[in-house]
């Protein structure tokens, strides 16, 4: 397993970029921890791929160095950073078995028969391919041979890195559970350096110690699932974790107090914003609070989800969402109030109190 070091990484598919909208990738600057399990979150097109391939040697980056342990590997093919790589796409011998396909990665590197046994037989019962070990990959399904495909990756346990490209796309939804709590387990045993591509938020929170999440070419953010949901660095995080996502509302910051229209809202500090800043409140649904007392709103609708409800409404004519329990009271005449300790203040769309916030 290895640390990997980014150091300054950009990356343009063009030659001879002349701005920074010429770069698909823009500066990526990190350390990620040896064992570490790490998501790569984002919508199509934000850098994901592109960061995933550069530390497998499938690209070489235009600026920047990547580090595994300290070795600087920038320039080395992706044979030689011995790194695992599972794709979207199943990848496989079909003229061979499961089980052959499996032990292909250990025979290539001499590993002695019985222990490829033991480590290929420890991967059919996780990816419950038991059945089918014997079978020729030629006639098995889709989701089926992606499990070959993450077997494939699992089988080592020598390598520096397994990075996953969106590997459960064309898995079933019972079976992208199981083999997500499979590689948790996975990791925790044997402390493998992980690194997942998705763009699907529950995939990213329920597989990784740390999400980063990436916007337009850049990292917005890197944190816990609870830092991601309680403190947005960028609202675009606040967006696109959460369902609802978080509310961002357009507001005028006088000293500890937030304008919102016509509605003030105190603060419990006084945020330091910079001259000429683009100022918003950012709160979460479930951080605000409908009922009989606050400030006024006008529901629009109610979703009823289950075990919630989401109430679409207008505040100081602005859309807010609004996450209310099963059995909760809607009146009649709402009025709304936040929780102070869960507003968010931002500044140009970080938040302010972040390291990004005004640079």
């Amino acid at each position: 397993m290895a640390r990997i070091d980014l150091e300054h990484i950009r990356h343009a598919y063009g030659e001879k970029p002349k701005s920074e909208a010429d770069y698909a990738l823009k500066e990526v600057h990190h350390q990620w921890n040896d064992g570490g399990a790490y998501a790569l979150l984002g919508p199509s097109g934000c850098g994901k791929t592109t960061l995933l391939n550069i530390i497998s040697g499938l690209l070489q980056p235009s600026e920047g160095r990547i580090l595994f342990d300290g070795k600087d590997v920038t320039n080395l093919p992706t044979q030689a950073r011995n790194i695992a790589q599972v794709f979207q796409f199943p990848v496989v011998y079909d003229t061979m078995t499961v089980y052959d396909n499996l032990a292909f990665p250990l025979r290539n590197r001499g590993v002695p028969e019985a222990e490829i046994d033991r480590r290929v037989r420890e991967i059919i019962e996780m990816t419950d391919l038991g059945g089918w070990a014997r079978r020729k990959a030629r006639g098995l399904t889709a989701d089926q041979k992606q499990k070959i495909s993450l077997g494939r990756g699992l089988v080592r346990n020598d390598v520096n890195a397994i990075l996953f490209d969106e590997p459960l796309t064309v898995i079933d939804p019972h079976m992208k559970w199981q083999l997500r709590s499979q590689l948790k387990k996975l990791h925790r045993q044997f402390g493998f350096t992980m690194v997942y591509v998705t763009h699907d938020q529950t995939e990213a929170l329920t597989f990784a110690d740390k999400v980063v999440v990436m916007y337009d070419g850049q990292i917005v953010q890197i944190g816990t699932p609870a830092e991601l949901f309680e403190r947005p660095s960028h609202t675009f995080v606040g967006y696109f974790i959460g369902s609802p996502g978080m509310n961002v509302l357009p507001a005028a910051i006088d000293g500890d107090r937030v304008r919102i229209g016509e509605e003030t809202i105190g603060l419990d500090h006084a945020p330091k914003i910079a001259a000429g800043a683009r100022t918003e409140l950012g709160i979460r649904p479930e951080f605000v609070r409908l009922g009989r007392e606050g400030m006024p709103v006008s529901i629009r609708k109610v979703e009823d989800i289950g075990r919630q409800k989401i109430v679409r409404a207008d505040f100081a004519g602005k859309p807010i969402a609004i996450v209310v329990p099963e059995d909760g009271e809607i009146p009649a005449e709402p009025r709304v109030a936040f929780d102070p300790a869960a507003i968010n203040i931002y500044a140009d769309s970080w938040r302010v109190g972040s390291k990004e916030a005004g640079r």
